[in-house]
């Protein structure tokens, strides 16, 4: 194998990176199943309080998210990693011993989601800020394409052992094995040797002091609002997550109690169905090369739309090869479009802006999860309708959405988009831009100079607990 074609393999730090992602990711899909099956048949909640759990986990990610950015771009990044793998450790092991000593409750899972939640919006943040510092820019869709490969295999193989060791041990017991992932996650980040330079942060002219946070914030509000590219990739995925969620929050109150189907049986779906998500993380960068990555970028987020409406149109009878499906297909189409999408938003971000970049796009992206929960939670407990009437109506409303994300991304200069702009120094060569915008994808007030004074000024992990299907931008 020549060195082009080892590429990544040959950077013994992202292999480190990527073991330790590796490892947590199989880890997660544990407690993806385990902990919504504790609240729904060891807890005995109802579908409110299910989709609360949802709701919790993913509220940080409106209280946190552009302080945590902010704090990133000034902090270096690995010692994050490190902190927020070992506390969400810690947060897991929790469970398993409350419930040996008979005290677990809803509640808990509540605190821990809500810590989880909040260790995840600065991981994620850093992790996403960490990789275009370890690997070159023009590396950047191979890296995350490697991430989700792991990802992918964890969906693939994790759910039916999930579904099997929650049969054996117990639901709480199993988490045990998350909690573990985290530490040996945290292990391997802990020997990464690559040198990090603590992040600089520029003092105005005639100024005693740098930016304060809140100038800092928005600054990075600024950047993702005015950037033409940007701006409708935040809304499309924000849009999507809202709507998945609405469905998705009740997922699995709906095969549990709607379909009769056990964890086993729902391990197994995940399982077969998380083939196509392996299959987007596989082909993500030759889809992008074949149409181009504005082109791959719509067209996969609208691959959503018919996978979300396999869910409801289930027969009750029979629904497993829906299903599977509907896992196969929204599983391929997030994973292409995050794929692509995060790493246009990487290469073209200038590495000062990295940290605050991903805490805006998380804070609209992930801001919409728990509001789509609390929706979802809402619908399927509404007054006067029996819980199988009540969670399919949120079932097809979270479908029906899924129409409306693609149009964002469409009717923008995304789709103009060919080739992933190329790196130069702390900014982009944006010719590729530039020649998308003048074929007639350019927005009001000239999206080529927008990108062009945004990429050179100055110097894309774990979904829902109650939502074990990926989604945009769920990284």
């Amino acid at each position: 194998m020549t060195a082009s074609r080892l590429g990544l393999f040959r950077q013994p730090d992202f292999l480190k990176l990527w073991s330790a992602e590796t490892i947590s990711q199989f880890g997660t899909q544990v407690s993806l199943l385990a902990i919504p099956t504790v609240a729904i048949l060891v807890l005995q909640a109802p579908p409110f309080e299910v989709a609360l759990l949802g709701t919790i986990e993913f509220l940080p990610f409106l209280l946190f998210s552009l302080p945590a950015g902010v704090w990133v771009d000034r902090l270096r990044r690995r010692p994050i990693l490190i902190a927020g793998d070992l506390g969400r450790a810690i947060s897991l092991a929790s469970i398993p011993i409350a419930y040996e000593l008979g005290v677990l409750s809803i509640w808990q899972l509540y605190v821990v989601g809500f810590a989880n939640g909040l260790l995840t919006v600065f991981f994620d943040v850093a992790y996403q800020s960490y990789l275009p510092s370890l690997v070159e820019r023009d590396h950047l869709v191979e890296g995350n394409s490697k991430l989700e490969v792991s990802r992918s295999a964890a969906q693939i193989l994790g759910p039916g052992v999930a579904g099997g060791l929650i049969g054996l041990v117990t639901a709480p017991l199993a988490i045990i094995v998350d909690s573990l992932s985290f530490v040996g996650s945290a292990a391997f980040v802990t020997r990464i040797r690559r040198g990090e330079a603590k992040p600089e942060r520029t003092v105005p002219e005639g100024a005693t002091r740098g930016p304060s946070m809140r100038e800092e914030i928005r600054d990075g509000l600024r950047y993702v609002v005015h950037h033409p590219y940007l701006r409708m990739i935040a809304a499309a995925t924000g849009t999507s997550n809202l709507f998945s969620n609405i469905a998705f929050s009740l997922y699995l109150v709906y095969v549990y109690r709607v379909l009769g189907l056990d964890p086993a049986a729902v391990g197994v779906i995940f399982g077969i169905g998380s083939l196509g998500t392996l299959l987007g993380a596989l082909s993500a960068n030759r889809v992008a090369g074949r149409i181009g990555v504005g082109p791959a970028i719509v067209w996969s987020i609208a691959l959503g739309f018919p996978g979300a409406l396999l869910v409801p149109l289930a027969p009750h009878d029979s629904p497993h090869a829906f299903l599977i499906a509907s896992a196969a297909l929204t599983g391929f189409s997030a994973l292409v479009y995050n794929i692509n999408q995060v790493s246009f938003r990487q290469a073209i971000t200038p590495e000062r802006m990295q940290g605050r970049m991903n805490a805006t796009m998380r804070f609209v992206v992930w801001g919409t999860i728990p509001i789509g929960n609390i929706i979802g939670g809402a619908i399927g407990s509404f007054p006067g309708l029996d819980t199988a009437t009540a969670v399919t109506a949120a079932m097809w409303i979270g479908a029906i959405g899924q129409a409306v994300p693609p149009l964002f991304v469409f009717f923008s200069p995304v789709r103009s988009l060919h080739r992933m702009p190329q790196p130069t120094g702390d900014g982009v060569l944006v010719e590729d831009i530039a020649a998308a915008s003048s074929r007639g994808g350019s927005s009001p007030g000239g999206a080529t100079s927008a990108v062009v004074g945004e990429a050179v000024d100055e110097s894309p992990r774990p979904a829902s607990a109650s939502s074990p299907l990926p989604r945009p931008d769920d990284r």
